[in-house]
């Protein structure tokens, strides 16, 4: 059943001043770039009908966004789209502007009523809001969107491993799923005067940026709600059954949503709500499925909320960090650099097929994920160099990088959220994962053909 009701767990006051004479209530719309099941969005509406003003949705589109490229830059920008498209059905002004975002959302706070942000938790994104509730002279609102538990509620401390924040968080949740419905705006705001970038023309808003275009587009992935709503119903109606099965390379079992999550081009929640509903499901598939987006995905984002060093091997347990040291000496039978890796040229098929993919496709699948990474730390020479290759890699090629799933599943390759396990060389205590492993998981065989054929000619 769906309510206008925002939990006061997901609202929080950034500022202590007041709501003032404003020409709108603004809303900086950042990590949560959707129209649908949007908390801070409803949140803003309400704001604006109680403020009897309208609402202007504001967007800073910053070119030197941490380790974004053209990739990453056409795939936002086509699900701004999107959002611009709903918005205007809404009769909410919508406006997306290149700059330094800070500056840019100071700027529009001077005419507005209030600010409401919704939330972010890598290191820049709280930065930006501390900036921003400083300098804005009205009061400053954020309402967090894109997690169902709210941070500090699943947890009040760093949890350590998906074991122990696993029961709390699946019973909190219970009191969180619930849909979000709209809120009608009572002023029409489409009229404001407001100047922005033209999102009808994405390929010439790409070209007025000074973004890194070394990384291409992919044709798998699309950006936008519409397109996150199409791949979730494909994934309910043929695939959430088999979800806890074996693993099949040519068609898995998997819903292809993360791109769309890190973007926040849609709503953990909505998925989680439409899983939950699925009839002639198993309850093991759907619990499968909520395991990786609530339990796995919210530790990740515990992760980086609470600890400084989230993009550093500085974040190990002791037990991983000391063993790795201890090993690091340990002879390679097989070396290459950081340049050898990114062009795919090791002795490993599977390995090459899996930098290939992610490369073309910006997508891998997670077993693919552990193998391709724990291979980075057998083949190069430091633990140091290791980390920063593969998430430097994560970050350049995946539609789903630079965010806190990346730092977490990275750093889990180090031993993050993980146990000791046998010792052996190189690894330690930290988990290993063979080529045999591999083969286990899925027909290599078979996987390591598709892509020589699908990308034989690029």
């Amino acid at each position: 059943m769906a309510s206008s009701i925002i939990q006061d767990d997901r609202i929080k006051r950034l500022n202590d001043k007041d709501c003032v004479e404003g020409a709108y209530t603004l809303y900086w719309m950042q990590q949560a770039q959707r129209s649908e099941c949007n908390h801070a969005l409803e949140f803003a509406v309400q704001r604006a009908n109680e403020n009897k003003s309208g609402l202007l949705v504001a967007f800073g589109l910053t070119e030197d966004y941490p380790d974004a490229n053209h990739r990453h830059y056409r795939f936002m920008l086509e699900g701004l789209a999107n959002v611009a498209n709903a918005l205007n059905r809404r009769s909410i002004a919508f406006v997306v502007r290149n700059g330094k975002v800070p500056d840019l959302v100071s700027d529009l706070a001077r005419d507005a009523c209030e600010l409401i942000c919704d939330r972010g938790y890598l290191r820049h994104q709280v930065e930006w809001r501390e900036i921003i509730a400083n300098e804005a002279p009205c009061a400053v609102w954020q309402v967090e969107s894109d997690v169902i538990v709210p941070v500090e509620i699943a947890s009040d401390k760093r949890e350590y491993a998906a074991r122990t924040i696993r029961t709390q968080i699946n019973e909190t949740a219970k009191g969180f799923f619930t849909d979000l419905s709209t809120t009608s705006l009572e002023k029409d705001s489409t009229r404001l005067s407001v100047n922005g970038l033209d999102l009808t023309k994405i390929d010439d808003v790409l070209l007025q940026l000074s973004v890194d275009d070394s990384v291409r587009p992919v044709d798998d992935f699309k950006g936008g709600t519409s397109q996150a709503k199409a791949k979730l119903k494909t994934f309910l109606s043929r695939s959430l059954g088999s979800y806890d099965d074996p693993i099949s390379v040519l068609d898995p079992a998997v819903s292809f949503l993360s791109p769309y999550l890190h973007f926040g081009q849609i709503s953990p929640l909505a998925i989680a709500i439409e899983v939950q509903q699925k009839m002639g499901v198993s309850t093991d598939a759907k619990d499968a499925f909520l395991e990786e987006l609530l339990v796995r995905r919210e530790l990740a984002i515990n992760f980086v909320h609470y600890e400084k060093e989230y993009d550093s091997l500085k974040c190990l347990p002791s037990w991983a960090a000391d063993t790795l040291d201890k090993h690091e000496s340990d002879k390679r039978n097989h070396h290459y650099s950081a340049t050898e890796l990114e062009n795919a040229e090791t002795h490993d098929p599977a390995w090459n097929a899996a930098m290939i993919e992610m490369k073309h496709r910006g997508y891998l699948h997670n077993h693919l994920r552990m193998y391709w990474g724990k291979k980075i730390i057998q083949w190069t020479n430091t633990t140091a160099h290791a980390y920063r290759t593969a998430l430097d890699l994560n970050n350049k090629y995946f539609l789903d990088g630079r965010d806190a799933n990346s730092y977490a599943n990275v750093a889990w390759l180090f031993g993050l959220h993980d146990r000791a396990h046998q010792e052996r060389p190189i690894f330690g205590k930290v988990r290993y994962m063979s080529a045999d492993g591999l083969r286990r998981k899925i027909d290599v065989d078979t996987y390591v053909s598709q892509i020589e054929n699908e990308f034989e000619s690029l």
